[in-house]
């Protein structure tokens, strides 16, 4: 009868997030991993073919995750491009929501994923936001509205520390309750903030 390898591939799992978690993913060790999952070394192969791809299992479904999530937020965005709906989207609860919702595993990816390729997480999630809000300032103009002219290093530069501000919690260690509080005030400050430095305002009509 062919041996049941679930439990131990969970074990596994649980094991590796623990080590990563601890150590990061360039000081993990995978004889600590196997030591603590109760099987040898040599077991690991049969389920990961390297710790890249164990790193890989824990962090792409949170990834997929988040990536969902941000696009259903983008076309919310433009498909209703009205000026005055800017401060009305809440789009870093939802974010903060979801990061919480995975917490273990956007730790991994904001604290210890240095090595693999995730550790460049932030920077393409800032990117990602720099198209979709020029995407978005295209769409604007196209229906009438007059947007400001941005300089792009500087939007480039506000476009980071809009990213990055959603992942401070994590690296100061706020709980729940204070990050979910601290999401609001994203959305309250960053919203009347870009729509100051774009020239638009709550009764800004088409």
């Amino acid at each position: 009868m062919p041996r049941d390898k679930t439990k131990s591939h969970e074990k596994i799992i649980e094991a590796a997030k623990k080590e990563f978690l601890e150590y990061g993913y360039a000081e993990a060790s995978l004889r600590r991993i196997a030591e603590a999952a109760g099987i040898q070394v040599g077991g690991l192969y049969k389920h990961f073919a390297s710790k890249d791809e164990m790193f890989e299992a824990l962090v792409e479904p949170a990834i997929r995750e988040f990536y969902r999530l941000y696009h259903d937020v983008e076309k919310q965005y433009l498909d209703d491009t009205h000026a005055s709906q800017w401060e009305n989207k809440h789009e870093a609860v939802c974010i903060m929501e979801l990061i919480y919702e995975h917490f273990d595993e956007f730790r991994l990816l904001i604290l210890r994923s240095q090595g693999t390729r995730y550790e460049d997480f932030k920077h393409e999630v800032a990117l990602l936001e720099e198209t979709a809000t020029l995407r978005y300032i295209d769409v604007l103009r196209k229906q009438g509205l007059k947007v400001n002219e941005v300089d792009r290093t500087e939007f480039h530069l506000l476009s980071t520390s809009y990213v990055e501000a959603f992942f401070q919690p994590l690296i100061h260690g706020l709980d729940r309750e204070k990050a979910m509080h601290y999401a609001k005030t994203i959305e309250e400050f960053y919203g009347a903030a870009w729509m100051s430095w774009l020239g638009l305002s709550n009764d800004a009509s088409l």
